[in-house]
């Protein structure tokens, strides 16, 4: 038996990135054999072991043949005959489609190295567009890889497109969906994973919702950009950019899709699109079992990013109610949240990246001086139940009105 190293280890070390994960390949090896050194079995479809002294993962080569739709379709074969060529063959793209023995020797079948230094994600075999969870994992590599220069090869994002009209992408299950997405939302550039997705037409099947907003026109003296498409997308890199979290990147991916349901004779106003994209939100909220927090986010930011933008000329009973809609006493860092969001909305706009946003520092004010009113004044004149709800309420607006005062111009 022979043990290499295969995939993301060979691939990132070959680039000179940090290497985290080691997979590895054993050639030549039964599951019993594996056993017999004490390996535990860990595959509950395939051959995976895990070493007992350091956790590390030993898959048997392998080679697999369709059978099914979807992700899961698939029947496995592995045995000691299976070569390292054949259990390469089945990866995705060639960059990990590379293996290296202890002694640091390559092997290289399907050209990973040539790509590598090409800067191209091309797939290894036609047998690519059998897995419609391929088209979600080379977006997001190219995401991942966007800042190193790489681009995906054009026959492998025909073969995406291919997949994208087989219907295949409806056979993936939310869950597995999600990782992708929320995986790819995290890189540098999460922007490039929505852009590849539309070019391979497989937003308008996952989010049509999203791929809806491009060549929708907003008026160009707040919008330079004029596409809300493009708007969404700079939005989001100015998410990354500032090292936003999960739950804010994809309220920014999700904000203005009440823009894509605006009658055609209206644009490029907009009005009350904020409404009118909740029920969009919430429908792609649901249909990849969105985690709470961010779901709860999103449909918050749809709702209320213009107040955001208009947080110095609101009146302290909507700057009240604002807060009160966002339990700011409680959950103070999802209102935090949600100013991160408009501030990047603000930014993802042509020639706006730099200039500054002091509705920021204002609405965190506005915050912190609701939050500040004490209760116990209040205990004490013996107020209880609704109606110390109700004084807690003139209180704090109260002190917005303050606020307001103190933060006008001299």
């Amino acid at each position: 038996m022979k043990i290499y190293k295969v995939g993301g280890a060979v691939r990132d070390r070959l680039l000179g990135i940090e290497v985290t994960d080691i997979d590895r390949v054993v050639v030549g090896a039964t599951a019993e054999e594996m056993l017999a050194k004490g390996y535990k079995p860990v595959g509950a479809d395939f051959p995976v072991f895990l070493d007992p002294k350091n956790g590390d993962e030993y898959a048997l080569a392998r080679t697999e043949r369709k059978n099914g739709r979807g992700y899961g379709g698939f029947i496995f074969h592995a045995s000691p005959d299976v070569t390292l060529e054949e259990d390469l063959i089945r990866r995705d793209l060639t960059i990990n489609a590379m293996a290296e023995d202890d002694e640091g020797n390559l092997t290289d079948p399907y050209q990973g190295q040539r790509d590598l230094e090409a800067r191209i994600l091309r797939h290894v075999s036609p047998a690519f567009a059998e897995d419609p969870l391929r088209v979600l994992r080379v977006a997001r590599f190219a995401a991942r890889y966007a800042p190193l220069g790489f681009t995906v090869a054009p026959e492998t994002l025909e073969l995406m497109r291919q997949l994208s009209e087989s219907g295949e992408l409806e056979a993936l299950t939310p869950e597995r969906s999600w990782k992708e997405i929320s995986r790819a939302l995290m890189e540098d550039q999460p922007q490039v994973f929505i852009q590849v997705l539309r070019d391979c037409d497989a937003l308008k099947t996952l989010m049509p919702e999203v791929d809806a907003l491009f060549g929708v026109p907003q008026p160009a003296a707040h919008h330079p950009e004029i596409d809300t498409g493009v708007h969404t997308l700079s939005v989001l890199e100015q998410a990354a950019l500032h090292k936003q979290p999960l739950s804010v990147r994809w309220a920014c991916l999700l904000h203005d899709l009440g823009k894509g349901l605006t009658p055609v004779d209206k644009l490029p106003q907009h009005i009350a699109h904020e409404h009118r994209g909740l029920k969009l939100i919430k429908a792609v909220n649901e249909r990849f079992k969105v985690p709470r927090d961010c779901q709860e986010l999103a449909l918050l930011v749809g709702q209320y990013h213009t107040h955001g933008h208009r947080a110095l000329e609101l009146k302290a009973s909507t700057l009240l109610e604002l807060l009160q809609s966002f339990d700011v006493y409680r959950r103070p860092q999802r209102f935090e949240e949600f100013v991160a969001a408009c501030e990047m909305d603000a930014r993802g706009r042509e020639g706006f990246e730099q200039r500054s946003y002091p509705q920021a520092d204002y609405l965190r004010g506005a915050a912190k001086a609701a939050r500040e009113v004490p209760v116990a004044p209040l205990l004490e004149k013996g107020f209880k139940g609704p109606e110390l709800g109700e004084a807690l309420k003139r209180e704090r607006l109260k002190a917005l009105k303050a606020y307001k005062e103190q933060q006008k111009p001299l």
